[in-house]
């Protein structure tokens, strides 16, 4: 079974975000800041993290930074989950090292298919 770190501050969206893959079969880990993100990040090994860009404690963008340099979580898929749809903002993220990008609202069908798609990536099977 997969393990997600989802990091987002957002109450609801993290609702949405545990039930959709959950139901997927993911085990699901919820961190509301990036300061309980990078405490998980260093107890736990993830296949795959979720991050929202607009964090108390830690942003997003820091956390992308500091993920790539940890060479325990380096080679984890990063998806960024945000209402934050400025070009130059993608554009950081990806050259920070996140592998995908999603603008909120999310849609269920593509949330699973980008999470699929990565995971499959980190196992080596794309």
């Amino acid at each position: 079974m997969p393990r997600i770190l989802v990091i987002e501050d957002d109450v609801l969206m993290c609702r949405a975000l545990t039930l959709m893959l959950s139901k997927q079969g993911h085990t699901i880990t919820i961190a509301q800041n990036g300061k309980d993100a990078l405490k998980f990040l260093q107890e736990t090994q993830f296949d795959l993290i979720i991050t929202d860009l607009m964090l108390p404690f830690a942003s997003g963008m820091e956390l992308i930074s500091r993920l790539k340099m940890n060479e325990l979580q380096g080679n984890t898929p990063v998806m960024v989950v945000s209402s934050v749809a400025h070009e130059k903002t993608i554009q950081d993220a990806f050259n920070l090292g996140a592998d995908d990008y999603l603008k909120k609202p999310v849609t269920p069908s593509e949330l699973i298919s980008r999470v699929n798609r990565l995971l499959l990536k980190k196992q080596g099977i794309q």
